[in-house]
């Protein structure tokens, strides 16, 4: 059976993970039978949102330690040996991941990523494994791509500053709606826009679900 890694970044769309996008994933991979390893930093948020009214918070919390209400207590720190314990990587988005995880919010296309994220991505497109990039993600994909010399083609959804920051690293993009994927065969990378572009949950879903039999189709080939 084909063990996927999963990449959380919190818990919240906010601030953290895109919970639809995240447990979506987790049933695709179950439907699939897949055995599933949930991971995420073991560092503080970024910040903590209310997500009823958008305000910020006067608190803090821990990116592993929120993560964990997803995975519902079955999850681990990311280490230098994850890249060669899972057979893919799936990264869920979330506007919180895009500071929690790599500062796009803040700091625009000249962002930093973690540096323990950034070498468990870098490892697993070294070695050929497959990829899925929901949401925002294919925007940290195609930093790491950059940074290794290589160009992907991705998607941004309709979201034109996504789509210009993903073009100007180098990759290409292809313009899709939240029910439809982009599969870059070379660099075996498969994203889909997910809440960049949807309606609703069901859009998701259906995204979300073709991106996971798509990487199962990919390491049964």
């Amino acid at each position: 059976m084909a063990e996927i890694g999963v990449l959380l970044g919190g818990c919240g769309a906010r601030d953290g993970s895109e919970i639809h996008e995240s447990v979506l994933t987790l049933l695709a991979l179950d439907k699939a039978e897949a055995i599933i390893k949930i991971i995420a930093p073991d560092r503080p948020q970024f910040d903590v949102i209310n997500h009823i009214n958008g305000n910020k918070m006067d608190e803090e919390r821990n990116i592993l330690v929120e993560s964990a209400r997803i995975a519902r207590g079955e999850i681990i720190t990311i280490d230098s040996k994850i890249s060669d314990q899972v057979d893919a990587l799936i990264l869920p988005g979330g506007t919180g991941t895009a500071s929690n995880i790599f500062n796009y919010n803040s700091a625009g296309i000249n962002f930093d990523i973690l540096e323990e994220v950034e070498y468990l991505v870098s490892q697993i497109i070294k070695l050929g494994k497959p990829i899925g990039a929901i949401c925002i993600a294919p925007v940290m994909i195609a930093k790491i791509l950059q940074k290794l010399g290589l160009s992907g083609n991705l998607t941004g959804g309709f979201n034109e500053k996504m789509i210009d920051d993903i073009e100007a690293m180098g990759s290409k993009t292809e313009r899709v709606g939240p029910t439809e994927i982009v599969v870059d065969k070379v660099n075996k990378i498969v994203s889909t826009p997910a809440y960049v572009e949807a309606n609703s949950i069901k859009e998701v879903e259906c995204g979300i679900e073709k991106l996971v039999d798509k990487i199962m189709e990919m390491l049964s080939a």
